[in-house]
């Protein structure tokens, strides 16, 4: 590990998006998707799964009448939905959605018990049972979402009412939990209060939030079991599963072993990425070389041999959970939205903590495809499951793929992905940049300018590009006084061709290349221009040999866009279709489909299906026709009729 690497992120008031593509989903989040989200909150969507959200909090807070409705962790969506508008606000003032916040976070704030104690569920429901099953039912976990919405707010208005909150919950949390005598040695079954507490420290500068994140950390899967020994307490009663006496499955919460000793990435997948992004978080604030080498480990495992090419993570729906190595099936993933974002803040922490090139590539990978595809263009549908492959009639027929959805939903009643992809989106310029004295760092290539304040110097850096569907950047800089630095910029993993000039002339990239970053060292001048040009041809991708779900196919990527068929393009039975691996490969503007968009043809051939009447089956024969195959981007997907989709096809 590099000492002297650690980096910091540009701040999210420090840099500023410019048209382009995420300006215009920035765009779309703010202006329909926020508000559409307020609605859904507040049961005001026709025809959608009630959310009760917003109803629970207003009944705790003793402004209504009723009972809790909705899922234990219910709370979490206001939270990742407040968050959402707390970044939202840092860029652009609203004084309709600050109303609406400042509303809400009232009732938050009157629903809090004295003790410092906020879980609507346990309030309304369960009072006198609060943190009795820790393994089933989110109470730290709603209390880390609320924790980074309070920080979000607070950090983008100023205000401190949701802060104050959520840091007497915090004083609360910690009166309850920890090694001391008379305090309860447990930790939460949906990890992320650990995330959420080093951002609480870092927002109030109290140690004692740090340390309680380390405890959570320290303590999980240390032995005798806290879980077990929290079931046997409770007679061995579930709180989800209908059959009692189940003994708790301890690798599915991460917890079958201390969290240093963990090398495979195994069970509930955001709830692994969440705790791995904790982990993460404090290998880089302690300067614990265990505990990050620990980080490596399981980031190595999930992206050799357990991710998706689409930057997706867990394999099947049965407990959303990865499976085991290579096993990537295509037609019962479950590849779940909040999996990826959870991936991509795994990934954006190990690079602040080690410079390597492949941490960016996946949060590019996640980003570009099985993140934004969980969103439609209305800003008011979601998936919750990200397929790489669908049929219809399947989806509804048959029980193994039920959960597979040919079109985006209004909403869910377990809604985690809506609110979570909002927020990352509207805060996605923190994760484009990172600097400190020596360097900076651009990660992501999005159409931005930023400030850094380095030393007594600012430096100011932006970029402009049609990136993703042209490889292509135009670098300016200023500084205020000359100064030697570097710039540093990172060559995608895809990208196998590259060009680099400074002010009009030839940059070397022997010798100038590191962790995946060509470093531009040199004395700057008041305003310099650095042209980049990432060469973008459409790639034919195959899978390791153990990937047995797509042996004998291959997938179209080019840049950093995975590309998929769709039925639209190319009629039913997508599976019937080979792709020629020695076309020439065609590139069409798809304007009907997005502004900019670009679509990928090839030459292929169709198997012939007429000679199968009443015949299930027959000795071979070759019948097949020539046909033109289209591909578009695969997040793309799903914006038309309702029909299949397949991103591994057969090949030739």
């Amino acid at each position: 590990m590099d000492n002297h690497y650690y980096v910091s992120p540009a701040e999210l008031k420090a840099v500023t998006l410019k048209e382009g593509f995420f300006k215009e989903y920035t765009k779309l989040v703010q202006e329909v998707v926020i508000p559409y989200q307020w609605e859904a909150l507040n049961d005001r969507i026709p025809d959608a799964e009630k959310s009760h959200a917003i109803n629970n909090f207003r009944i705790a807070a003793g402004e209504a009448e009723g009972e809790f409705g909705g899922l234990v962790f219910q709370d979490s969506d206001l939270a990742k939905w407040l968050e959402a508008v707390g970044y939202s606000l840092a860029s652009k003032p609203d004084s309709q959605l600050e109303a609406w916040a400042d509303e809400v976070i009232e009732l938050i704030e009157k629903a809090q018990q004295k003790d410092g104690y906020l879980n609507t569920f346990f309030t309304l429901k369960r009072p006198g049972e609060r943190w009795t099953n820790l393994l089933e039912c989110h109470e730290l976990y709603c209390a880390g979402h609320m924790m980074e919405a309070a920080v979000a707010y607070y950090e983008a208005t100023g205000k401190r009412k949701l802060l104050d909150v959520m840091c007497r919950f915090a004083d609360h949390i910690d009166s309850v939990f920890g090694t001391e005598e008379g305090k309860l040695r447990g930790y939460d079954g949906h990890e992320e209060v650990e995330l959420a507490l080093v951002k609480l420290y870092k927002a109030t500068g109290n140690e004692k939030y740090l340390n309680l994140s380390k405890y959570f950390i320290d303590e999980r899967g240390q032995e005798p079991s806290f879980f077990i020994e929290e079931w046997e307490k409770r007679g061995r009663v579930p709180f989800w599963n209908v059959y009692e006496d189940h003994k708790p499955e301890l690798s599915y919460n991460q917890a079958h072993i201390p969290v240093r000793e963990q090398t495979e990435a195994v069970g509930h997948a955001v709830r692994a990425v969440y705790l791995y992004a904790g982990m993460a978080d404090i290998a880089a604030l302690t300067k614990d070389k265990e505990l990050k080498q620990s980080c490596r480990r399981l980031w190595d495992n999930i992206v050799t041999r357990q991710m998706y090419i689409t930057g997706g993570i867990g394999s099947t729906h049965s407990g959303e959970a990865f499976t085991f190595n290579y096993d990537l099936p295509n037609d019962t993933v479950y590849q779940e939205t909040c999996a990826s974002i959870g991936l991509f803040f795994f990934a954006h922490r190990m690079l602040l903590m080690e410079k390597d090139s492949s941490f960016a590539d996946v949060m590019e990978k996640a980003l570009y495809n099985s993140i934004i595809s969980g969103m439609g263009f209305d800003g008011k549908s979601f998936f919750y499951v990200n397929p790489m492959e669908v049929w219809p009639e399947a989806s509804a027929k048959n029980p193994e793929r039920k959960h597979v959805m040919p079109v985006r939903q209004k909403w869910y009643g377990c809604a985690c992905c809506p609110p979570n992809l909002a927020r990352l989106i509207v805060s996605l310029k923190q994760y484009i940049y990172t600097y400190n004295e020596e360097a900076l760092y651009t990660h992501l290539y999005i159409p931005s300018k930023t400030e850094i304040l380095t030393g007594e110097d600012v430096i100011t850096l932006e970029q402009s590009t049609e990136y993703p569907w042209n490889g292509d950047i135009c670098i300016t800089t200023e500084f205020k006084k000359a100064r030697n630095y570097t710039l540093a910029f990172r060559i995608p993993g895809w990208c196998r061709k590259v060009g680099i000039t400074v002010n009009g002339e030839y940059y070397p990239l022997e010798g100038n290349v590191s962790g995946g970053y060509v470093s531009v060292t040199r004395l700057w001048k008041a305003q310099e221009e650095i042209r980049i040009s990432f060469d973008m041809p459409v790639e034919l991708i195959q899978s390791h040999p153990e990937v047995r779900a797509n042996a004998g196919k291959v997938a179209l990527q080019r840049g950093p866009l995975v590309y998929c068929l769709e039925e639209a393009d190319n009629g039913e039975n997508l599976s019937a279709l080979t792709i020629d691996t020695e076309s020439e490969f065609v590139i069409n503007k798809e304007p009907d489909l997005m502004k900019e968009a670009l679509s990928v043809t090839g030459k292929g051939v169709r198997i012939l299906d007429d000679q199968w009447e009443n015949i299930l089956y027959q000795p071979y024969r070759k019948r097949e026709e020539e046909v033109e195959i289209k591909a578009i981007p695969y997040f793309l997907w799903g914006n038309r009729k309702a029909g299949e989709m397949l991103v591994w096809m057969n090949h030739k």
